[in-house]
């Protein structure tokens, strides 16, 4: 498979990993958007939303609870999560991931 994330995961390509446990990694982005930009990767790989299945979900109950600790271990209050799912979306790496972007104020969406 060639998927830049799972070499990252597999330990194929260096990256700095803030949080690692059995389902997901925490790293800096390498082309930040904002002075904290980190991306959350789900290790199992999964394309797009559209493609969890019912036992991933049991999985990502967790999301919300590893953006709270992170934020709270890197000292930020205020954050954006995003997921672009699906080219048309903006997603350029077609394996789930969210982006946690902080740092700075950030513009209304929409």
């Amino acid at each position: 498979m060639d998927c830049v994330f799972c070499k990252i995961i597999n330990g194929e390509i260096p990256s700095e990993k803030l949080f690692e446990d059995e389902d997901f990694i925490i790293i800096k982005d390498i082309k930040p958007v904002a002075p904290i930009h980190l991306l959350l990767i789900y290790k199992k790989h999964v394309p797009t939303i559209n493609e969890l299945r019912e036992d991933d979900r049991r999985r990502f109950w967790k999301i919300f609870s590893i953006i709270k600790d992170i934020s709270k271990k890197l000292g930020f209050e205020s954050y954006r999560v995003v997921v672009n799912n699906g080219r048309e979306a903006g997603q350029e790496i077609h394996h789930i991931h969210f982006h946690i972007i902080a740092g700075r104020k950030l513009g209304k969406i929409g």
